[in-house]
């Protein structure tokens, strides 16, 4: 019964097997499917025919070994932590023999082979070897054990080099050469000379490789921070990361962020361009409700100050509620009354007919300059002040002058007022149409005021 079980696949059988997962025409699970055995048993054929060519194919069986050697071999697998599969493949013994050993051995101990050992066998091995070392072997064979010689001696070197510079585990020195010497020889050639199962070495090189589990959004949060100029926190970054496909935790975000060394610049405080009452004083009709429900319908202002190597710089905006864009801008060297007036004359053009407009401001004198009044009365548009010392009932405008500032001005260097000039351009341009906000679900403000449309 045991030889027919030994006998079950043919050496024949089992080289056709064999070529034909080399070549790539199966699997090992395939071709383990289509003879209805384990692909274990299929990866030793692979790995035995690589090793020792045809001859390896055929297992030993028990009956040709002495207790003495049994033994032995149980002690090499405890010893050296070696598997089923590692056993086979140095001494050609099928997996289930093996196994049979080291079940008795587990039972009984070294008694198990006691008997054998006593009684002892024929030297069937040795006149199987005789016969064998008389038969000519053919030059593939002959070349094939040369390449198996040469990689066991460059393993053997390689290995005892390691032992002497460090201790580390055998399994992790055994992967270290063969990560070495895989350039030079096959991978299934120096895992037979190992006796180091395959699975057993990607894990340890998987180990010694060290994987960065987020080494990828490492990159792309490197890549966004520099794409935005570092103008975007944890919570924008996490935003963007989700437009791209890529879900992760804004928390995660933030400590990889901290990991990297990226970091938002601290916003500064803004110029004030309040000087008195200087004119008419419009009531607080906006009272902190910065939410519009359609575009056009809140608007704010504000002037802001920038200074430059002795140069300041002015800059009157106004924003839309609504998404948080800015409708139009005008810049200029000195506070004026056209700084304002040209602003507001570019929005107005935008103002679509019949629209219930509110248009927000501080008390700055600007604001309180019959010029500008009448120009918001002309077209039916409602002005609104803040209170007197009141930056909050702004802070639409403060909030976007800081990040402004955070963002530009204390991130960059200019060669020049006019440097900076066309870099504000640049950034209001980029804050309209490529900043994404959370309040607006990851969009642009234009993008979220064409969706809405």
């Amino acid at each position: 019964m045991s030889k027919e079980k030994r006998n079950k696949f043919s050496i024949d059988k089992k080289e056709q097997v064999v070529l034909s997962i080399v070549k790539g025409s199966e699997s090992y699970r395939s071709a383990a499917r289509a003879l209805k055995t384990s692909h274990r048993l299929v990866s030793l054929w692979v790995d035995c025919y690589t090793r020792y060519g045809r001859k390896g194919l055929s297992f030993k069986a028990s009956s040709d070994f002495s207790g003495e050697f049994k033994l032995s071999a149980m002690k090499e697998m405890e010893e050296h932590g070696l598997s089923l599969h590692e056993m086979s493949l140095l001494h050609r013994i099928s997996p289930s023999v093996l196994h049979a050993w080291k079940r008795r051995y587990e039972q009984h101990g070294a008694s198990a082979f006691l008997k054998a050992m006593k009684r002892g066998r024929p030297p069937k091995m040795q006149k199987s070897k005789s016969k064998r070392s008389n038969e000519p072997k053919s030059i593939e064979e002959l070349l094939h054990e040369n390449e198996r010689l040469r990689a066991e001696n460059d393993y053997l070197k390689k290995v005892q080099g390691l032992n002497s510079k460090k201790r580390s585990s055998p399994q992790i020195q055994r992967t270290q050469v063969i990560q070495e010497l895989r350039p030079k020889y096959a991978l299934s050639l120096l895992l037979g000379v190992s006796g180091m199962a395959r699975s057993t070495f990607y894990y340890h090189q998987k180990r010694l490789n060290g994987n960065d589990k987020y080494g990828v959004e490492k990159q792309v949060i490197a890549e966004i921070f520099s794409e935005n100029k570092g103008r975007y926190g944890y919570r924008r970054i996490a935003l963007e990361l989700r437009n791209r496909g890529m879900l992760l935790n804004h928390k995660t975000v933030s400590k990889l962020m901290n990991v990297l060394g990226l970091k938002c610049q601290v916003r500064m405080k803004r110029y004030r361009s309040y000087r008195g009452q200087v004119g008419a004083i419009a009531p607080n009709i906006l009272e902190r409700n910065f939410k519009a429900e359609r575009p056009c319908q809140k608007w704010a202002t504000d002037v802001t100050e920038f200074s430059l190597s002795g140069t300041r710089c002015y800059l009157s905006p106004i924003i839309d509620l609504y998404n948080g864009e800015i409708v139009s801008y005008s810049i200029t060297y000195r506070p004026t009354l056209d700084l304002v007036l040209n602003t507001v004359d570019a929005a107005l053009k935008r103002l679509p007919k019949g629209a219930d407009l509110i248009l927000h401001s501080d008390q700055g004198w600007q604001y309180q300059h019959r010029n500008y009044q009448q120009r918001l009365k002309e077209q039916g548009v409602h002005q609104s002040m803040s209170r007197k010392g009141t930056c909050l009932d702004n802070a639409a405008m403060e909030s976007f002058f800081g990040i402004l500032k955070s963002e530009l001005l204390y991130l960059q260097k200019f060669n020049s007022v006019q440097h900076f000039h066309q870099e504000l351009e640049e950034y209001i341009d980029y804050y309209n149409n490529k900043r994404i906000k959370a309040q607006l679900k990851g969009k642009s403000p234009v993008e979220y005021r064409t969706l809405s449309l």
